[in-house]
């Protein structure tokens, strides 16, 4: 996606470790003319799927999310950080490793809003080491969901998440893959 590249070698700022700063338009400030556009390409990759419900984790998931859902009118579903009071005690659970934070965290999602009849398609802004998308997966499992795949808004190529959750069987589709950022500078896989 073009314009989505163009953004992020305008304005992203590459902060050492690995970490990406691109929030100017995707995950403080949210630019929902880019929204729209991320939102349209999820729907065109995943237009053959019979997609019931859109999962992600909270915060910097939920923009991109909300578009794409839009694109096949169904709900989204943002799974909780453990610790919410607002969450019933009947709850999908799973434990994730944040990278950018270098924390874990119990994610949750209510059993009201995901089960057996689902056709679920996971979205989120990165993927680096994959273990959000590791714990989403999880959580629809025990649901008893099907996993339709997983919607990527920036992919870190030169990191694992990739190849790991695509060697568990889940078509991942990223509309921006980062080769390096090597000294600053972003290369993108073509």
């Amino acid at each position: 996606m073009q314009s989505l590249k163009r953004r992020i070698l305008e304005e992203g700022r590459v902060a050492g470790d690995g970490i990406l700063k691109v929030d100017g338009f995707l995950n403080h400030r949210i630019d929902p003319v880019l929204m729209e556009e991320i939102g349209a390409e999820f729907g065109r990759r995943f237009a053959n799927e019979r997609i019931t419900v859109v999962l992600t984790v909270e915060t910097s998931g939920i923009a991109p999310a909300l578009f794409t859902a839009r694109q096949f009118r169904v709900p989204v579903v943002f799974a909780k950080k453990a610790g919410a009071r607002n969450l019933d005690d009947s709850c999908y659970q799973a434990s994730v490793h944040s990278f950018t934070r270098d924390k874990d965290y119990i994610i949750q999602v209510s059993r009201r809003y995901l089960g057996p009849d689902d056709q679920v398609l996971l979205l989120d802004d990165f993927l680096a080491n994959g273990q959000a998308l590791i714990g989403l997966s999880d959580i629809v499992t025990q649901s008893g969901a099907s996993l339709v795949g997983a919607g990527i808004v920036i992919e870190k190529g030169f990191q694992e998440g990739g190849r790991l959750v695509r060697n568990m069987g889940i078509r991942v589709e990223s509309l921006a893959v980062i080769r390096t950022m090597s000294k600053g500078q972003i290369e993108f896989d073509p």
